[in-house]
């Protein structure tokens, strides 16, 4: 533009600035407001030369004194609304870039409650809802001819980026609905749609235009934590403007192209999270993990190794887009091999929480659900070393979870590297979570991998096997059922009432043993598999009936009990040992228990043999330690087979008389006719009783304390045997919690502290969770006073050690019984302090 025309936009501009300022003429203020408008193009001519000037130099001169003269008398100068009008359509139809930062400028400069900021915050919403905003970052895309401001730019992005934090600390308690993030981001990210749109269009124009404005807002509001709001918008529109056009893909490719690299991870997480379909991922990402490191990172290391948050439906879309294109693929089988390298290293299986060993199976089950037999021959040496060091070091663990998983990743990988031959198999229990993992092993269709059909989900190939009919399932030599009317049915028998058999006993040859001493014969020497069978069934209620003959061969028929094996197949056989051997105990707990304890660390047991031991005592101490009304309800059953009748039912019923029926009636007409003031709710006398724990509880406990430490030829428990080492700790805890108000409670508590303290730093994590348990019934069952004054230097040792798992700890459950234990000695400490504070 030329001098002479340039100085006469100045000049203009400067003396409507000067009216504006102090006339209050509003014909005058009209006219001059119509001058400015025609520099913008909107009235008369809108290709005025002078309009560039205009806008780019001192559009935001004038916008700045329209806002200084805001004020309810100024706009009331017209009555009909006309300059309030013109007045707005200077912000509405100007440059978007430079109103909006003009007004962003203005409402954070104005002090409110005031009629000017809300009259400026309602324009800033109404310059959102025109769609404003896609304007500016579409004009941001467009070619420039002129230099760009780098400063102007970034002052543009945190505006747009941030006004929800900006409108709401100006605004505070009058802050619009339209401001609230959860209403703002959707409403870019509408918008955001709208400017690519715009670019698409410039594209298919012919003119060159950028989208690195629009990457860079969708990666600083990802990075502020508004993915799920912003992207929840822009995918699902994405995904079907994607679908059948190759201009908005590579768009899309662009556009997470030129995305910053610090928000590389926040924006491609949120756009994985946000599809549902590996196919909708290459849409929208293309080859990006190909040509930037940074990409490839976040989607092969990061997502993949250090978080395991994400979902199943996410696992299988991000492995899903490396498996569909050919330069992607080798990606997928490096990083098969990667999870495969972690998931067998045996420090990851020690200290990785079980969420994060779980997402790591599933992620390989995932990969090799993708490769096909040619891709996992090339790599068959590499998975099957992988595969035999995770599988011991899993097989090995104490927690039950994490040796299911390495039983059912080993499955999967022997049955793909070498499906010609026997298939692997393992004796697990099916849950949901073992089942989800082998519906995740299916192999995907090669087609579905490499083409993308109408936009379908990739799925399983599933053989249908037709059902077969009960004529094709039967052999030929079986009659077909015969049709209505036939002789059959008239022959039928359905017409007789069935006998009733259920009290029938199967008949045997060999009698029950009627003693004790003929029960552990039978069990020790017998041939008679019949005669064993009917000593292991009646031997528990045969103890609680004859004690006293029972502790005369009490040791014998414990240690008979202990190696006992199954010799047939009996229904419950562990059970039967199991409740025999805690009826032993119970009758005769002193002599057996030492017996027991002492062979827990005898030479010559395997682990099932000494966790039985465990058990056992645990048992044993239980019934112990109820009261006697409740520890043996029947005098010729075991505990817990007879029915406690209601005290006031035996009251009332002596005997077990029946009650006659006509005295049921008046005693009900006598509790109908009778009015009470006050009726407490009936209560339960409980009889007080001897614990039988008591005097036995040292016997049980301490022995078990001596030589966890010395190891044998085939047992240690500091080595090795983790499991064993983990179902004592457990076990110790037990017995402190049931020694409650026994006198040896306190030397028991202060000796399992130091238990406790020996293995604090243990790595399993099935022995970290028995001593945390420990912890919590040293700080249940020893008395406040005891503890407070025999172990303070032990409590304030603990408190340290559990504050530091409780936030460290990386097993979900250790920090949970860890807070529990604090929460413990916090309410020790209160009770202490509220006893020992004197009364006001």
């Amino acid at each position: 533009m030329d001098p002479a025309r340039s100085a006469a936009v100045r000049l203009t501009v400067q003396e409507a600035i000067h009216t504006l300022s102090s006339s209050e003429d509003v014909g005058h203020i009209l006219s001059t407001l119509g001058t400015l408008k025609r520099y913008l193009g909107g009235t008369e001519d809108p290709a005025l030369p002078e309009k560039e000037e205009f806008t780019t130099i001192h559009f935001s001169a004038v916008l700045r004194c329209l806002v200084s003269k805001l004020s309810p008398g100024w706009l009331e100068l017209s009555p009909d609304g006309q300059l309030e009008r013109l007045w707005e359509s200077f912000f509405l139809e100007g440059p978007p870039d430079q109103a909006f930062l003009v007004l962003m400028e203005a409402i954070e400069s104005t002090a409110g409650p005031s009629f000017r900021l809300m009259k400026l915050a309602r324009l800033l919403e109404t310059f959102l809802s025109k769609g404003r905003v896609a304007a500016l970052m579409e004009e941001q895309c467009r070619p420039q001819t002129k230099p760009s401001f780098p400063l102007f730019q970034e002052t543009l992005l945190s505006k747009v980026v941030g006004l929800p934090d900006h409108l709401g600390n100006c605004l505070q308690h009058d802050n619009l609905t339209q401001f609230f993030p959860q209403n703002y981001f959707p409403l870019l990210g509408q918008e955001v749609v709208q400017a690519l749109k715009a670019v698409v269009n410039f594209l298919q124009d012919g003119l060159d235009c950028s989208v690195s404005f629009v990457s860079r807002v969708l990666g600083k509001v990802c990075i502020q934590g508004r993915k799920k709001e912003i992207l929840g918008v822009v995918v699902p529109q994405l995904t079907v403007l994607t679908q059948d056009s190759c201009v908005w893909q590579r768009v899309c490719w662009r556009l997470v192209e030129q995305v910053p690299d610090r928000a590389v991870e926040a924006v491609l997480t949120g756009l994985v999270e946000a599809t549902h379909r590996p196919e909708v991922v290459s849409r929208l990402l293309g080859n990006v993990v190909v040509k930037s490191k940074k990409a490839q990172f976040v989607m092969t290391r990061k997502l993949l190794f250090l978080q395991y948050q994400h979902t199943t439906s996410m696992l299988q879309s991000l492995l899903g887009y490396l498996a569909m294109d050919s330069q992607r693929r080798p990606l997928l089988i490096q990083v098969l091999k990667e999870l495969l390298e972690t998931w067998g290293n045996s420090s990851a299986v020690r200290h990785a929480p079980l969420e994060q060993q779980c997402y790591i199976s599933k992620a390989i089950l995932v990969c090799l659900a993708h490769l096909g037999e040619p891709e996992l021959q090339g790599i068959r040496d590499d998975l099957l070393a992988s595969m035999m060091a995770g599988v011991k070091c899993r097989l090995d663990s104490s927690l039950p979870p994490v040796r299911r998983l390495g039983m059912i990743v080993a499955e999967v990988i022997s049955s793909r590297i070498h499906p010609e031959g026997p298939p692997l198999k393992f004796q697990y229990e099916e849950d949901e979570m073992s089942r989800e993992m082998l519906a995740l092993a299916t192999p995907w269709s090669a087609d579905a991998c490499s083409s993308e059909i109408g936009g379908s989900s990739l799925a399983p190939v599933a053989t249908e096997t037709p059902v077969e009919t009960p004529e094709k399932t039967m052999g030929n030599d079986v009659p077909p059922a015969q049709p209505q009317g036939s002789d059959s049915e008239l022959d039928s028998d359905d017409e007789f009432i069935p006998y009733d058999m259920s009290g029938d006993k199967d008949l045997k040859s060999s009698k029950e043993p009627l003693y004790i001493r003929d029960c552990l014969e039978a069990l020790a020497t017998s041939e008679d598999m019949e005669r064993w069978e009917a000593a292991l069934k009646v031997l528990e209620g045969m103890v609680y009936r004859s004690p006293e003959a029972t502790r005369e061969v009490s040791v014998e028929l414990a240690k008979v009990l202990l190696h006992l094996e199954e010799k047939t197949c009996v229904a419950d056989f562990e059970q039967l040992r199991q409740r025999a051997l805690v009826a032993v105990t119970v009758t005769d707990p002193e002599r057996v228990a030492k017996y027991l304890t002492s062979q827990f660390y005898g030479l010559n047991y395997s682990l099932r043999q000494r966790m039985d031991i465990l058990d056992v005592l645990v048992l044993a101490a239980q019934a112990l330690s109820r009261p006697q009304s409740l520890q043996r309800p029947s005098q010729h059953g075991p505990p817990g087979s007879g029915i406690l009748c209601s005290p006031a039912l035996a009251i009332s019923r002596p005997g077990n008389a029946v009650v006659p029926d006509w005295q049921v009636v008046v005693e009900e007409r006598i509790k109908s006719k009778t009015r009470r003031f006050s009726k407490g709710c009936p209560r339960r006398e409980l009889s007080g009783a001897p614990n039988e724990f008591n005097s036995v509880a040292g016997c049980f406990f301490f022995p078990l304390l001596q030589h966890f430490d010395r190891p044998l030829v085939t047992f240690d428990l500091l080595g090795d045997d983790q499991l064993v080492l983990g179902r004592l700790a457990h076990t110790l805890a037990s017995l402190m919690y049931l020694a409650v108000n026994t006198t040896v409670a306190v030397p028991m508590g202060k000796a399992l502290l130091e238990f406790v303290w020996a293995l604090r730093f243990h790595v399993d994590t099935y022995v970290r969770r028995g001593l945390l348990s420990a912890v919590s019934s040293v700080l249940l069952s020893v008395p406040t006073e005891r503890l407070l004054g025999d172990l303070p230097d032990e409590l304030l040792e603990a408190r340290s050690w559990l504050a530091d798992v409780a936030e460290k700890d990386v097993d979900e459950d250790c920090r949970e019984l860890a807070v529990r234990a604090l929460l413990l000695l916090e309410r020790l400490r209160d009770k202490l302090l509220s006893i020992s504070s004197p009364p006001r």
